[in-house]
C-alpha cells in the first residue's frame, strides 16, 4: 500500500485528470454545436449537392449525347415529384380529366419535362452553383436561392439567380419547381397549357399530342 504522504499528490493528479477530461468534453461539445450552427439548412444542402450532380452529368465530355440524356433523366426523376408537377400544370382542367387522361398526360409531361429541364441545365454547363440563402414558406416548403457562377464571365454583371422550391423534411426532399431570373417554370407551363386547352376545347388528348411533339423538338 502506498504511504499516506503520497495520498494528497495522487488526489491532486486525479483532480487534474478529471478537470482535463471535463475541459476536453466541453470543447468537443462546443465544436459540435459550432459545426451544427454553421452547417447549411438541409434543403440548401440538398439543392447544392444534387444540382452539382446534374451539372456534372452535362459536363461529362466522355459520355455520348444519348448516355447524357439517360443519366440526366434518371437524375431528374429522382430529384423531382413529376406526377405532382404534372397535376399542377393541368390547372383547372384536371378536375374534368378522366383518370386515364390524367395518367396519359403525366407520362407525356414527364418526357417533355425531362427534355425541358435538360435544355435549361445544359445552358449552364461549365458553370458552378452557389447557394446564397433560403426562405421557408411554411414548414417543409422552402425556396432555396442560388446563383449560377460563370467563370468566364468578366462583364461585372450580377450572376444569374436560379431558385428551387423544395418540399420535405427529415432528409427526404424533392424539387417541385424552379425559377430562372424570377420566372417559375411550372407556373409558366400551367399558364401555357391552360391557354392551349382553352383554344382546343379543353382536349387533354390534343395537349398530350402537343407535348410529345414539343419533347421531340428538344432532342
Amino acid at each position: 500500500m502506498p504511504s499516506s504522504e503520497f495520498t494528497p499528490a495522487i488526489s491532486a493528479i486525479a483532480r487534474r485528470a478529471v478537470l482535463a477530461l471535463f475541459v476536453a468534453t466541453a470543447a468537443l461539445a462546443a465544436a459540435g454545436e459550432s459545426a451544427a450552427a454553421n452547417a447549411p439548412p438541409p434543403a440548401e444542402a440538398f439543392v447544392q449537392q444534387n444540382v452539382e450532380i446534374g451539372l456534372g452529368i452535362l459536363n461529362n465530355h466522355t459520355a455520348s449525347s444519348e448516355q447524357k440524356r439517360d443519366l440526366f433523366e434518371h437524375f431528374i426523376l429522382g430529384l423531382t415529384d413529376m406526377k405532382r408537377i404534372a397535376n399542377f400544370t393541368l390547372g383547372q382542367y384536371r378536375r374534368t380529366a378522366t383518370p386515364q387522361e390524367q395518367d396519359a398526360f403525366a407520362a407525356a409531361f414527364q418526357s417533355y419535362a425531362v427534355a425541358v429541364y435538360q435544355s435549361y441545365f445544359a445552358k449552364y454547363a461549365g458553370q458552378t452553383l452557389q447557394v446564397f440563402g433560403s426562405q421557408v414558406r411554411q414548414p417543409g416548403d422552402t425556396i432555396v436561392q442560388t446563383h449560377m457562377i460563370d467563370p468566364n464571365d468578366h462583364s461585372g454583371q450580377p450572376p444569374l439567380e436560379v431558385d428551387f422550391r423544395v418540399l420535405g423534411d427529415n432528409g427526404k426532399y424533392e424539387v417541385i419547381d424552379f425559377s430562372v431570373a424570377g420566372v417559375w417554370l411550372a407556373l409558366e407551363e400551367r399558364d401555357q397549357f391552360s391557354a392551349f386547352l382553352g383554344q382546343n376545347n379543353g382536349s387533354i388528348p390534343t395537349l398530350i399530342s402537343h407535348l410529345k411533339d414539343l419533347a421531340k423538338s428538344y432532342k
